[in-house]
């Protein structure tokens, strides 16, 4: 029996970036937070290396049935190659480089949430210290 061929990385990624998927879907955010960090200092070689690891933990922590199901709502929406994402991640699960595209996703949703908050506290301090001491 032929072994399926693994589905491409560039296809994964434009899948689970169409999909509705918040991170904050119930899984580890410290482990999530890992993987954005790693992001963040763009090595690639580290980020493959946190996704293979942190990528079934995640998995099994809760997010294959939020992962599982948006990818079904993203079948019923057209969004092109959902289908075969869907099958190879049923097939696979956190093998899968929808699984891993998926977390990438998440941890890059998560460390633009992270500039922002931190950006405004940054604002918010900067305004404070010009405040008269009356006003706090």
């Amino acid at each position: 029996m032929a072994r399926a061929r693994p589905f491409p990385q560039a296809r994964a990624d434009a899948v689970a970036a169409a999909l509705d998927l918040d991170p904050e879907c119930g899984i580890c955010l410290a482990c999530l937070v890992i993987v954005s960090c790693a992001l963040d200092r763009g090595d690639p070689a580290e980020i493959a290396r946190e996704l293979r690891c942190l990528t079934p933990d995640l998995w099994h922590d809760g997010l294959a049935e939020p992962a599982l199901a948006a990818l079904r709502r993203a079948c019923e929406r057209g969004v092109p190659d959902a289908p075969a994402a869907l099958a190879d991640l049923e097939r696979n699960g956190a093998r899968s480089p929808v699984a891993r595209a998926i977390v990438r996703r998440l941890a890059e949703d998560l460390l633009r949430r992270m500039r922002r908050e931190l950006y405004v506290l940054a604002l918010a301090r900067e305004r404070l210290s010009r405040a008269s001491p009356e006003s706090n």
